[in-house]
């Protein structure tokens, strides 16, 4: 008599998680937490010392496999720290997603120095020095994945966001050179795009110092601006088919994925302006895109 044969068991794969006690990171965290066991994943879940509690209230909590870590991204020492312990403990990290951002609400006369740098800090240098930090594990077992949550932000701008755009332009310029660096050691490099989710995250971004007081202040120059951009990201949002649930299960497709692509969209309005700058001439899409911002006439009256 032939003996049945044992089921393929998964291979482990170590996945750290950045920005994941809230929004679109702990939708991810919730998909792998329910795939661990099937796919193998041994979870390292991390936000800034001061989010930690919402794991907990969100009904995520450590347990075999699941490691929970304080971790502002914008933090050298613990960006190091979080690495080494997985180096040391967990043989590596097997998937990195970078997904802690955040975005200002600003035109480009009211973003300082300091702010456009730490704008620039957390979407862009964070994601990549921790690529940096995890690459030389990866590259020697020559394998790995590099997950990094971009934006329709980093294929077109919006005016009242153009320092978010940038960082995210950043980004998605970095990875893109990165996905060419690595494809020799079987590292794929992905970068998730969503568009418009249907969310309150639009509602908690803030406006830089200048620019909280231009919105506020109806004799601005931008005033309007802020005014007719605010109410229609707003109603977009609330629109939007694709939820943080549904961009986090493409999240996971990646994962499942031999060979994933560089550029995964994450939502059908990513796929209609990815469509639309491709076949279009770049100066009728920029010219359709300005015809069709909110009340745009408007925006000079106070200059």
């Amino acid at each position: 008599m032939i003996a049945p044969r044992k089921p393929r068991q998964p291979e482990e794969q170590v996945v750290l998680v950045t920005g994941a006690s809230v929004g679109l990171g702990l939708a991810i965290a919730r998909r792998l937490l329910s795939e661990r066991h099937e796919r193998g994943y041994r979870l390292v879940l991390t936000a800034r010392e001061s989010s930690l509690p919402r794991f907990a209230e969100n009904g995520v909590s450590e347990e075999e496999g699941v490691w929970i870590r304080a971790l502002d991204v914008t933090d050298a020492d613990q960006r190091l720290a979080v690495v080494d312990e997985i180096n040391r403990r967990l043989g590596g990290v097997d998937v990195l997603i970078n997904n802690a951002g955040v975005a200002y609400r600003s035109c480009v006369e009211h973003v300082t120095e300091p702010e456009r740098l730490h704008q620039m800090n957390i979407n862009f240098r964070s994601p990549i020095e921790l690529a940096r930090a995890v690459l030389p594990g990866m590259r020697a077992k020559r394998r790995g994945k590099i997950v990094n949550i971009s934006s329709v932000g980093g294929m077109m701008a919006m005016p009242t966001m153009s320092v978010y755009s940038a960082s995210k332009f950043a980004l998605e310029g970095a990875s893109e050179a990165l996905y060419y660096e690595l494809k020799p050691w079987n590292v794929s490099v992905t970068l998730i795009q969503p568009g418009f989710m249907r969310s309150d995250a639009f509602e908690k971004v803030p406006y830089t110092i200048m620019s909280a007081r231009a919105s506020g202040d109806c004799a601005d120059p931008y005033h309007e601006h802020y005014f007719h951009m605010e109410a229609f990201i707003g109603k977009a949002m609330n629109r939007a088919l694709a939820t943080p649930d549904s961009v986090a299960r493409k999240v996971a497709a990646v994962l499942r994925s031999r060979s994933p692509p560089l550029r995964v969209y994450g939502s059908a309005d990513a796929v209609a302006f990815a469509w639309l700058r491709g076949l279009l001439p770049r100066r009728v899409y920029t010219w359709i895109l300005y015809r069709n911002l909110p009340r745009v006439r408007e925006w000079a009256k106070r200059a």
